[in-house]
């Protein structure tokens, strides 16, 4: 992939004729193609199925008994996104690895299943609350800024449970760490009668943007305003960028850049300045995710609290040098360029080799058990499933 950060060429705030003119008119009517990237196709491959996994780990281990039977589990299966025709029972016997499968009898003497987590699998779920432990501090602001980045910092609990896996909160976020910050969170009712969490103090210290931070910390601050900031953009070799496209992109990245911590109620969402400030937001929400990626929906469900307008996942298409829309296994999911290097996360939070070790177990387990070594063990027909990926 081609990288490279455009400032303007030469454009600055003081003055800016383009700036002037795109204040007072429309969006520019600038379209640029999608084009699939194998390479980080890659890296949203097997993400469904490692966080259905993860989050059914984290039931079976809160159990006081350590073991659920299926009749249970299959109450927390609005969660896991897996698909509809796809058994409960099905998944979780993929992965003999993680999950250990026995019974009991019922009243009327039938077989019920019944699941534990298997000693490794168990080994490596405390290693991963350890690490919830030690980076507390650091899951804790993350959910600060997310709260400080909406209106009346206050969000649905049920908006902030999409993104929990993303941010790297806990499974149960809600008891075992807003809990003990009651100077930082309340949880109240909202007027739609839904329960939400509110930030109870700004902390000025924390609306300091990724883009601001790099732009302090890289000694190229020569000639260039921290208003007009510019996004690190890359386009994947061969993607044939027309020169007016290009023209286009080089007088927006000179634009003024709002923080997504400030006011923007001043700005045109009909203007391409307005049109900066929205993937700076998507911008910094995307750097407080551990994988620097969501699922598309999710940020289409904050619309409101972002006070965005209709239609506002475009920029998502209007700027493929920025984010990079998956389409892999039928779910969109938006990726931040600039974080990746081919498939490589560069910036790694220390769950995200929890999460690979994961991944391993799972990949294990399937291989294992499409070969048959569960089989004779178990006394059951193994119908051949599609593969984890």
């Amino acid at each position: 992939m081609n990288w490279w950060l455009v400032r303007g060429f030469g454009l600055s705030c003081k003055g800016q004729k383009g700036y002037n003119y795109l204040q007072k008119f429309s969006l520019v009517n600038i379209k640029l193609k999608w084009v699939k990237d194998k390479t980080l196709d890659s890296a949203v491959a097997g993400q469904k199925d490692l966080k259905a996994a993860c989050t059914l780990i984290s039931v079976i281990f809160s159990d006081s008994e350590g073991c659920v039977p299926i009749y249970r589990l299959r109450r927390h299966r609005r969660q896991l996104g897996i698909p509809d025709e796809l058994k409960l029972s099905t998944f979780v016997r993929r992965y003999p690895t993680i999950f250990h499968e026995s019974s009991f009898l019922d009243s009327g003497g039938t077989p019920v299943p019944l699941f534990s987590l298997t000693p490794g699998a168990l080994s490596l779920h405390e290693e991963e609350l350890r690490i919830f432990q030690e980076n507390q501090l650091d899951i804790v602001n993350r959910l600060q800024k997310l709260l400080m980045l909406v209106k009346d910092i206050t969000l649905p609990l049920q908006t902030i449970d999409q993104l929990k896996w993303d941010l790297g909160l806990p499974y149960d976020y809600h008891q075992s760490l807003i809990s003990h910050f009651p100077e930082l969170f309340s949880v109240v009712n909202l007027e739609d009668d839904r329960v939400g969490l509110k930030l109870m103090s700004w902390d000025n210290h924390l609306v300091v943007s990724h883009l601001q931070k790099n732009f302090d910390l890289s000694g190229k601050n020569e000639g260039v305003s921290d208003d007009c900031l510019a996004f690190p953009i890359g386009f994947p070799r061969g993607y044939g960028l027309k020169r007016k496209c290009m023209e286009w992109l080089e007088e927006w990245q000179g634009l003024p850049y709002t923080s997504p911590y400030s006011d923007a109620s001043h700005l045109d969402p009909r203007t391409d300045v307005a049109e900066k400030r929205i993937v700076g937001v998507f911008h910094e929400l995307l750097h407080l995710t551990i994988l620097k990626q969501t699922e598309r929906k999710n940020v289409s469900n904050l619309r409101k609290p972002l006070h965005l307008p209709q239609k506002f996942t475009k920029v998502f298409e209007r700027h493929p040098s920025i984010f990079y829309i998956s389409k892999k296994s039928d779910t969109q999911t938006v990726i931040l360029r600039e974080s990746y290097n081919g498939s490589e996360l560069l910036e790694k939070h220390p769950l995200v080799e929890i999460r690979r070790q994961y991944a391993e177990m799972m990949k294990q387990g399937f291989l294992d058990r499409s070969r048959g070594l569960y089989r004779e063990a178990k006394g059951i027909d193994i119908e051949q499933e599609q593969g984890f990926e």
